[in-house]
């Protein structure tokens, strides 16, 4: 790709098959937001909705609304439109909890349906709250288990006759390297150990198959690339087969057989309920419920080639314009390799990317040194890419970054 100009890119977008859905995101005027894998903007018809659950089902229905306006099913309800951005069934997949208590539930229960087998293998530099979840994990089962981390590279080779349960992140927080869920998965199952895949950083933005990978379970987040909100509730995924026999550590009343008979002894509930704890935040429920409906009808193939091909956009520009300024790539070039975000490295990364946000250019910064760049096909075009290149290699050039205001670190980084 060579000499890339904005004429250029109106013109890729101008016959972009994926153009018309960035009417379906609310996004402030003057706004080009990269930071989709931190938190999604907010999708058309979603604060209406949540108005509405508000004012008619809460406040007029009452505690009626469990069963008028169908609160009770709304884990699966919700789930439902999540399963086919990953490749499931809609009754393997279920709303529950936060990704950390998830982890939890899963990975223990991996370890109990693994009696003998004291390891729990991950890799270091995972996001922080899977590696701390094993840590507690590891702790609370006593004995002999533990925790063990190595290299991406190096995880098939690392998995033995002890090995529990590999949880992994199929797309690297900062990196955005994405593993071969198949590939890991059968080599898992070939010594016996079960697999948790983190979809955080996956769902919504690259083609997820946990059915043709074998995949055992998997959890995600509701608040990035699924634009459910501020805190969204996360999913479950557990395969049909590990059903009804699984068992998670976490027997709340909500995943009882049967919770509105109010008996002391809990009896789980079958199928993908069992994996339910406590009573389901209707409002943060409703709000991706709704939120799920900008996915309608979007081929997520076709999500992936323009991801693919607005993050080359991006690390060409970057290359062409940005190395004289101390810019170094975090991410893949290989795209089989990446996700859908790109991380720069930069001494002064944090003071860099608060002066790129004042100029209306939103990404985040990872420490201790990444400018990172959420790529979101459905609302992001060739053109924001240019621009925010431009913007960027404005900020370096001018040095504004130095400036003492934007080195002034938030509670929020």
């Amino acid at each position: 790709m060579t000499d890339v100009t904005l004429d250029w890119c109106t013109e890729q977008d101008a016959h972009d098959p994926l153009g018309n859905y960035r009417s379906r995101f609310d996004i402030p005027e003057g706004v080009i937001y990269m930071d989709g894998n931190s938190l999604g903007p907010l999708p058309v018809g979603v604060s209406e909705h949540v108005a509405s659950v508000i004012n008619n089902e809460w406040r007029d229905g009452l505690v009626k609304s469990w069963n008028d306006a169908d609160w009770i099913n709304l884990p699966e309800r919700t789930a439902a439109k999540i399963a086919p951005l990953i490749g499931a069934a809609a009754h393997e997949v279920i709303l529950a909890d936060s990704t950390s208590v998830n982890l939890f539930k899963t990975a223990a229960a991996a370890c109990k349906l693994n009696p003998g087998r004291t390891q729990i293998l991950s890799e270091p530099g995972n996001f922080p709250t899977d590696l701390y979840m094993m840590e507690g994990l590891a702790s609370f089962l006593g004995g002999d288990y533990h925790l063990d981390t190595v290299a991406r590279e190096d995880i098939t080779a690392a998995i033995t006759d002890d090995t529990a349960v590999v949880l992994l992140t199929q797309v690297h927080y900062i990196t955005a390297d994405m593993l071969d869920i198949g590939a890991i998965t059968k080599a898992a199952h070939n010594k016996g150990a079960l697999v948790v895949w983190d979809l955080s950083h996956s769902t919504g933005a690259v083609p997820v198959d946990l059915h043709a990978a074998n995949a055992d379970m998997a959890v995600g987040c509701g608040y990035k690339y699924l634009n459910g909100g501020p805190g969204a509730p996360a999913f479950i995924y557990v395969a049909e087969r590990h059903q009804n026999v699984i068992q998670q550590p976490l027997s709340g009343w909500f995943g009882h057989k049967a919770p509105f008979d109010f008996v002391d002894e809990y009896v789980p509930s079958t199928g993908i309920k069992c994996m339910l704890t406590g009573t389901t935040g209707v409002l943060a429920a409703s709000a991706l419920n709704k939120a799920l409906d900008a996915f309608a009808g979007v081929d997520m193939a076709l999500v992936r080639e323009k991801s693919v091909a607005l993050t080359d956009l991006f690390i060409t520009l970057t290359e062409s314009k940005l190395k004289r300024f101390d810019v170094g790539l975090a991410t893949p070039k290989n795209s089989a390799r990446r996700g859908s975000h790109v991380s720069l490295i930069h001494p002064n990364a944090y003071a860099v990317m608060q002066a790129l946000i004042e100029r209306g250019i939103i990404g985040d910064f990872r420490a201790p040194n990444h400018l990172r760049f959420g790529i979101t096909p459905l609302y992001l075009g060739y053109s924001d890419v240019f621009q925010a290149i431009s913007a960027l290699e404005e900020v370096l050039k001018s040095g504004v970054w130095r400036e003492e205001k934007f080195s002034e670190k938030s509670a929020v980084t």
